[in-house]
């Protein structure tokens, strides 16, 4: 946690408190359900909440926009997205459904009211639209994107805030799947953001509608 407060000086005493709380809580629902694995859950911060703050680092969401994480797992980078920004709306989406009742629990663990979950293929999510998809090592570029843009909306850029689009977190060479992808991301270096060793190669991608 320590980690964390060393690049974020700003929290709440609430923020804080539900970001602590993690920890203990991912160690309890992953002894009952295996959504981290066992050697990643000792470096929960680094390796996942911090990671998941990258997007946070690189940019900022307006108050009443709407994100849906695909592919969220285990709740990253939802979970602690939902903290990091507590009046943004955040769906957290899944195909694998006991992956999302740790989701659920979590969050209503720490009190997160920001966060719905729904168990689907994210295909066939026709209902809503959002102002931002965000995933994490969930599939190549070229398939979310092909899956986002059906689920934006066309929010401009303020200046403040980013224009409507997929932001996602990805790591190793990603030269070929770029070219693959058929667009043409911002690119980002988490290292760049947080100079931690483990971060070294890994990148956030950013595409607007």
């Amino acid at each position: 946690m320590e980690l964390i407060e060393n690049y974020f000086g700003d929290f709440t005493p609430r923020q804080l408190e539900q970001f602590r709380a993690l920890e203990g809580l991912y160690t309890d629902w992953n002894s009952k359900i295996n959504v981290i694995s066992r050697k990643d859950i000792d470096q929960l911060y680094s390796n996942h909440v911090l990671h998941s703050l990258a997007i946070a680092a690189a940019f900022t969401f307006p108050p009443g926009s709407k994100i849906i994480d695909i592919g969220t797992g285990g709740g990253f980078p939802g979970i602690p997205l939902a903290i990091f920004f507590p009046e943004v709306e955040f769906l957290l989406a899944d195909s694998i459904n006991k992956k999302l009742k740790v989701v659920a629990g979590v969050a209503d663990e720490i009190g997160l009211k920001n966060v719905v979950t729904r168990h689907t293929r994210v295909e066939d999510i026709k209902d809503r639209k959002f102002d931002y998809v965000v995933s994490r090592a969930v599939a190549p570029l070229g398939d979310l994107w092909r899956w986002s843009k059906p689920l934006l909306a066309k929010r401009p850029s303020d200046g403040e805030h980013p224009a409507s689009g997929l932001i996602c977190l990805k790591g190793g060479d990603l030269a070929a799947e770029i070219s693959a992808s058929g667009v043409r991301p911002k690119i980002m270096e988490v290292f760049d953001l947080f100079p931690e060793e483990n971060f070294r190669e890994k990148y956030l991608l950013y595409v607007h509608k």
